[in-house]
């Protein structure tokens, strides 16, 4: 089945058609007195042209995608994605923005699962590389010491204690303030040596976070 290429009309005093492609709209500019026949027989004399300019409209705005906000330590940035000649993905953040490149081939790939899967991929990446020493901040603060501890996507929370001693972080903890992210980590940390939010657990938050109520309070108003 043919491409529908559909098409505006300029009615001109002179005696010439001319069309053109512009934002990936086409248009013909023909005299008055041509007919819709006579104009629809030009415009497909130059199908392949013209198919090969929307194309190439098309295939340049995916070029970059639109600058999508997204927050990391507090901070509000944009996320620019473009497309490269390139074999791996590149990270570079400037001013305000946050500019992932990646290979030419990704286009294959729906912008915004594309968009998704990098914000996550990028989120995780800064959690290992900025949450180790958070921890052993916190354990040399209160002299606790999880079994171990994950980065790891959960739906319902940014950090919890297992069981076992084992503290679980979801990687898009970093999207908010260092305070923030410090604060979720003391509270897992304080449940290693009381499991539930007991009056003793309290007195230990409070001992090393005695803002722990407002901090709280900042906790409940977060959409994660």
């Amino acid at each position: 089945m043919k491409n529908i290429i559909t098409y505006k009309i300029d009615r001109v005093a002179n005696n010439s058609l001319y069309i053109s492609v512009q934002n990936g709209e086409v248009t013909v500019k023909a005299p008055w007195y041509f007919t819709k026949n006579r104009i629809q027989e030009a415009v497909e004399e130059k199908r392949n042209w013209i198919l090969e300019k929307v194309k190439e409209y098309k295939e340049s705005k995916k070029e970059e995608m639109s600058l999508k906000p997204i927050k990391v330590f507090g901070v509000e940035y944009n996320l620019k994605v473009v497309y490269k000649n390139i074999e791996v993905i590149e990270c570079n953040i400037y001013k305000n923005i946050v500019e992932i490149a990646l290979p030419k081939k990704c286009k294959k790939i729906d912008d915004e699962v594309m968009t998704n899967i990098l914000i996550d991929k990028m989120y995780k990446k800064i959690a290992e590389r900025e949450i180790e020493a958070i921890m052993e901040k916190t354990r040399l603060e209160t002299g606790l010491a999880p079994e171990d501890y994950e980065i790891r996507e959960m739906s319902d929370c940014l950090a919890r204690c297992t069981e076992n001693k084992k503290i679980l972080i979801n990687p898009i903890i970093v999207k908010y303030n260092k305070e923030i992210i410090e604060y979720v980590i003391l509270h897992e940390f304080c449940h290693l040596k009381y499991k539930g939010h007991t009056k003793r657990f309290y007195e230990l938050l409070k001992r090393y976070s005695e803002n722990y109520l407002e901090l709280d309070k900042k906790l409940e108003g977060l959409n994660y």
